[in-house]
This record gives C-alpha cells, sequence and structure tokens, in this order.
C-alpha cells in the first residue's frame, strides 16, 4: 500500500485549484439557494462586496417555502430537501462572517433518524449511535446481522475519511488531481466496487441492504450500479445524524440569508437574472428583466447548471450536452386532521420489488408498479408548522424524469389518486379523507422551476458524471458555478460544500477552514 501511494504522489504533485482572473471585489451571485448563500457568506467573510440577485421573493431555491392559509390557521410547508446532516458544514458558513449558527439556527436532532417499513410487516428503527442500532438490528434481525453492521460502519468512517479531504471537500481541475495516497486507500477498501454488493459484504439481510442502500437514488442511480463510494452518503446521515430546524428545513436559508445580510451582503428578491452580458471570456454585468444591468468583477451562478449555460450565458458546451440525469420525483404536500402514532419524523415504505424499482425508474423510465415511497411528518418535531391539532405530511413517490414519454398534464392528476391509493395501503387509513389542504409538484412542475429534465436531483453520479468528470464550477475568466449540477454534487451538505468551492475560486483555497477541518 505504502509503494503504491507514494508512486501515485510522485506521478503527479498536487498544485493550487485554479481561480478567476482579474479583479474580484464587486461580486455578484445569481440566485439565493445553500450554495449561492454560503459563497455569499464566505466572500463577505473575506472582504468582498457581494450582491445576491433572486427570483423568488424569500431566500433558499430549492429549499423554499409554501404558505397556505385557511381558517384553521397557516400550514408552513418546505418544498425541498427534508433531511439534513453535516451541521457542522453549516456551523463554518456562519463562522466564516463571525457568527455563531446556534444564535441564528435551533437544530433538533431527528430520532429515530428514518422509520423503515417492510412488505413482511416489520419494521427498523435507524440510529446514528452505533450501539444502538446495533441492538436495533439485533433485537430485528438477528446477532450476526448485527455484527456486520459494526463492521460497515467501520468502513463507511473509512470511506468518509479517505473520500472527504482529496474527492469531496476541494476543487478539482483535472483527473491527475485524483492521484493522491487516499485513491490507494479507496481502491484497497472496496470503494471502487458496486454499492449493493459491498453492502451485502457486511450485512446479508434485505432489510439492511436497502435502509444502507437507498441513498444511490440521491445519486441518480441503481445501488446496483453505483460505486461504493456512494456509501458515504448513508455515513453522513445514518452514522453522523440527522437533524431538523426549529421552523423547517426553509428555516436554514432564511437563518443564512439574515446574517450574510447583518454582514453587508446585499439581497435584491423578486429579480429574474435574464443573461450574463460577456466580452470574450470574461463576465462584466448581469442584466435582469427589469431591465437593469448590474456590473460585476466576477459572477457565480447557482441556477441549474445546464439551465445557466443556456439560459443565462447562451452557450452550452460538449460536457454539459452529455449529461445524464437522475430520476424525477412526485411531490405531495398534504396539510391533514390524521395523525398516525405508528411513524416517526421520517419514513421509508419499501415495496416489494427492490431492484425492480430502480429497472423501472431508471432503464424502462416508468412509473413504479410495487413504489417504494418517502413520508416525512415535520409536525412530528415542530407542531407549529401547522394549525392546532393538524399535522403536514411531504410524501415523495421517485418517477423518471422528463426523458421518459410520460404526459403530466394528463398522468398527474391520475397518479394524485394512486399515491393517497397507495398511502391508504401502506397504514394511511383514511388519508385522502382528512386532507384539509394539498399541493402537488410533478417533473414537469420541477423543470418550470428551473431544473433541467426535471430532474430535482440534477445529473447522474455515475463514474463519468463523477468528480473531475462533472462539469466543472468555473468557466472563461471570471464566471463560477455553484450547486448540485457541478462539483461535489447532489444533496445539503454537497451544495453548502460546492458554496464555499464557489468562494474559493475567487479569493483561493481556505487554509483556515482547512485546519478546522483537519481538527
Amino acid at each position: 500500500m505504502a509503494s503504491l501511494s507514494s508512486r501515485l504522489t510522485r506521478f503527479m504533485p498536487r498544485t493550487s485549484p485554479r481561480t478567476v482572473t482579474g479583479p474580484t471585489d464587486n461580486v455578484v451571485i445569481v440566485g439565493a439557494g445553500l450554495a449561492g448563500l454560503s459563497a455569499a457568506m464566505r466572500l463577505a467573510g473575506a472582504g468582498r462586496k457581494v450582491t445576491v440577485l433572486e427570483r423568488e421573493s424569500v431566500p433558499g431555491g430549492r429549499a423554499g417555502r409554501l404558505n397556505i392559509e385557511t381558517a384553521d390557521g397557516t400550514y408552513r410547508f418546505d418544498t425541498g430537501p427534508t433531511v439534513l446532516t453535516m451541521p457542522d458544514l453549516i456551523a463554518d458558513a456562519f463562522d466564516s462572517i463571525g457568527e455563531d449558527m446556534n444564535d441564528w439556527l435551533e437544530l433538533q436532532p431527528v430520532s429515530p433518524l428514518y422509520r423503515a417499513f417492510y412488505p413482511d410487516g416489520s419494521q427498523l428503527d435507524v440510529h446514528s449511535n452505533v450501539d444502538e442500532m446495533a441492538q436495533e438490528i439485533e433485537q430485528v434481525i438477528g446477532p450476526d446481522e448485527a455484527a456486520g453492521y459494526r463492521r460497515y460502519v467501520e468502513f463507511v468512517s473509512k470511506l468518509y475519511k479517505y473520500e472527504m479531504k482529496d474527492f469531496i471537500d476541494r476543487n478539482i481541475d483535472s483527473p491527475f488531481d485524483l492521484l493522491t495516497p487516499d485513491l490507494a486507500r479507496l481502491v484497497a477498501i472496496g470503494g471502487f466496487r458496486k454499492l449493493a454488493p459491498k453492502v451485502r459484504e457486511y450485512m446479508t439481510d434485505p432489510r439492511t441492504e436497502r435502509i444502507y442502500s437507498f441513498q444511490a437514488m440521491y445519486a441518480g442511480l441503481s445501488p446496483y450500479d453505483a460505486l461504493a463510494i456512494y456509501a458515504v452518503i448513508a455515513y453522513m446521515d445514518s452514522v453522523a445524524g440527522v437533524f431538523f430546524p426549529k421552523g423547517g428545513m426553509h428555516a436554514l436559508p432564511a437563518a443564512m440569508a439574515a446574517a450574510a445580510e447583518k454582514n453587508g451582503v446585499v439581497f435584491q428578491y423578486d429579480t429574474t437574472v435574464t443573461s450574463v452580458e460577456t466580452q470574450g471570456d470574461r463576465a462584466v454585468a448581469v442584466h435582469t428583466a427589469a431591465g437593469e444591468r448590474i456590473p460585476a468583477d466576477v459572477v457565480i451562478l447557482n441556477p441549474d447548471l445546464p439551465v445557466a449555460y443556456r439560459d443565462l450565458l447562451g452557450v452550452e458546451p460538449w460536457s454539459v450536452k452529455r449529461l445524464d440525469y437522475s430520476p424525477s420525483c412526485f411531490l405531495m404536500l398534504a396539510g391533514s386532521s390524521a395523525k398516525y402514532s405508528k411513524i416517526a419524523h421520517h419514513n421509508i415504505h419499501f415495496g416489494h420489488s427492490w431492484r425492480g424499482v430502480f429497472d423501472e425508474l431508471i432503464d424502462k423510465q416508468r412509473l413504479m408498479s410495487d413504489p417504494s415511497i418517502l413520508v416525512t411528518n415535520p409536525t412530528y418535531s415542530d407542531p407549529e408548522l401547522a394549525p392546532p391539532g393538524k399535522e403536514l405530511y411531504y410524501v415523495l413517490f421517485p418517477t423518471p424524469n422528463l426523458d421518459a414519454p410520460i404526459d403530466w398534464k394528463e398522468t398527474g392528476p391520475r397518479y394524485r389518486d394512486e399515491v393517497v391509493r397507495t398511502l391508504e395501503e401502506r397504514g394511511y387509513i383514511g388519508f385522502g379523507d382528512a386532507i384539509k389542504v394539498e399541493n402537488l409538484t410533478t417533473p414537469l412542475d420541477w423543470a418550470d422551476q428551473g431544473m433541467e429534465r426535471g430532474a430535482p436531483f440534477a445529473s447522474a453520479h455515475s463514474f463519468i458524471q463523477t468528480g473531475p468528470f462533472r462539469p466543472g464550477n468555473l468557466w472563461g475568466e471570471n464566471v463560477v458555478f455553484t450547486g448540485s449540477g457541478t462539483q461535489p454534487g447532489v444533496g445539503v451538505p454537497m451544495v453548502l460544500v460546492s458554496g464555499r468551492l464557489a468562494a474559493e475560486r475567487v479569493t483561493g483555497p481556505d487554509t483556515t477552514y482547512r485546519s478546522r477541518a483537519q481538527r
């Protein structure tokens, strides 16, 4: 191992990542999503003048908020991600402007992290505490499976250690940047084998295999096709823990924006950017739908990367044209009078089929015949998100993206009824009749919100769309991309990192951050 590591290191010495050229005093960020906010905070902390232009009337991007007023009161729905992990990354963004996250945001641990329901009637609560989880697995499945789980935790902890510093947590300009000793370590522990078979090396029961490999869906892949390195996502939530902000997930971008504004960042909401003005390969200004021209030394683009290229820069590189996209989803937000005592905050309901789900969604591009679904009950942790005595349900059914020949204008209403029927079959008795308010989002709606192919999980994380093979975050002399469409990828932790990497394209690597992270 040592010999291989030293040979890799000698083969291509690491160099500093590229940065924008020219002046960097005045930075304009298009989009107040989590990545854009992360970049804004760090750049403000580094002394730049930062202006954020946001199409909506509130910050958050995909982590949006939908308020529905009724005679009973207000239902406050989160419209985007519901799983929050790695709070240290959030704390670091606040720290970059000299603020304490705890002064702005109240995070509470979610316990259990998930409650998994299986078609045989069994259920498994997922805990981040290793001893507690091992005890749960031993009680539900058996001691051998619990011992295998402990070995699996050791494996994913090594994955996280080897991946984070060299492959997630820094800007990558070339495949040669991957040639580090940690690459050899990842190879040695089997990080480049397929995920599902790797999980089965440790845990052989189908129930544990599913709960520790379903995260491949976030990467847009079947666990039978995804590389084992994506088990790092399982580490981020199933080992490091899941949290929920008081006031809902939207409280996170709201807090980030408020802290950034206090520290000099200027926000212009209800402002749609229509184009980036360039002179050669250099951006000089952005233009808005209201006719405003806003000069910039640096432009950071937070919209979905393919859309930003096409609609704002007016170009579409081959590296973007070739992309394959993740599956999409049908989302039902329901305010309800029904409360279900058997569920937790996050609930995964697995169907009989497992491999078949991915075959249908990705290969055959059709709706699931035997769905596996996510139901989040935010009022389980924060009852104040709904009127007194009412509940919120966030129901997510994976679907193909818009590459599939599905007419969602026609299919959407019918599929809504299919969703309700499936929920009632899975134990949510009377779900349809108890709905007081609802909001539906189909893949077509995601596309209308600016997500390429109607895919909220962006381009899939296949090998040729990962790391240095994923579209880079630097274009021309001074345009930087941030968000899930560029490096490092999808998920709240990843886009927070993406914002920092975007900022570092302007300021150079944050050595202060590196020293903190290494501690």
